[in-house]
């Protein structure tokens, strides 16, 4: 049994509003986004779905993967999508000093703008630039200071208002997939994980979430600056 809320309350998004958990909206619109890729194994296969519901998706790529795995990131821009960065290599906020972790996050920005740059494909990230200014913390771990010095920098903090738990081998199949439907609204920001470890759950979820949510009617489309444009943010 996991102690995770799989919808993020109210209470803990004014904790900390500087962050962006949700996109107010009345429109039918979902942020589908997809943590610790590219990965071999996954992300190829996670492309292709999001393709036959013409879905587009926010990928928060870690930088030690993006290395190992250039032409799945190249996938990713070939197909559209928006990028975000996940540090290098996954480490945990609460454990890293500000300027280690911030170093963390710049050596990743290189990465994404070298591999853009450097790209086949006439596609930007985000299509604003070379690089991206989305950051998702590892397992949500972010001191205050580490927040506040990316904030000054330019980066937007990127939470999530509903967790598919799909990582979790605790959580089965089928309630992943009640936790996304039930939890999901207008603006919505959802997690899953392009990832060898989730990708049993991800792998049966997704296909029936995309299906439910375009049958009511709802699009999905990927994080970039006009999705804050109504967003109180610094």
């Amino acid at each position: 049994m996991t102690l995770t809320p799989t919808k993020t309350p109210l209470a803990v998004k004014k904790m900390f509003p500087n962050y962006i958990w949700d996109i107010t909206t009345t429109k039918k619109v979902i942020y589908l986004t997809f943590d610790d890729g590219p990965t071999p194994e996954i992300t190829n296969w996670t492309l292709n779905i999001l393709k036959q519901y013409n879905a587009k998706a926010t990928f928060f790529c870690i930088g030690n993967n993006i290395e190992k795995h250039p032409k799945i990131f190249q996938n990713i821009l070939d197909e559209g999508h928006a990028i975000g960065n996940h540090t290098h290599n996954h480490i945990k906020g609460w454990k890293t000093k500000a300027k280690d972790y911030i170093e963390n996050i710049k050596k990743t920005d290189e990465l994404i703008k070298y591999q853009t740059l450097n790209s086949n494909t006439s596609k930007i990230v985000n299509h604003q630039s070379s690089t991206t200014n989305l950051f998702r913390p590892p397992y949500g771990q972010i001191t205050p200071k580490q927040g506040k010095n990316l904030i000054k920098l330019g980066y937007k903090i990127i939470m999530w208002d509903v967790l598919s738990l799909d990582w979790d081998k605790n959580v089965d199949k089928d309630t992943c997939l009640d936790n996304v439907i039930k939890k999901t609204t207008n603006g919505s920001i959802v997690v899953f994980h392009d990832s060898v470890k989730a990708s049993k759950n991800m792998q049966y979820i997704l296909p029936k979430v995309l299906e439910h949510f375009s049958k009511k009617g709802y699009g999905f489309k990927m994080l970039e600056s006009e999705s804050f444009r109504d967003q109180i943010y610094p």
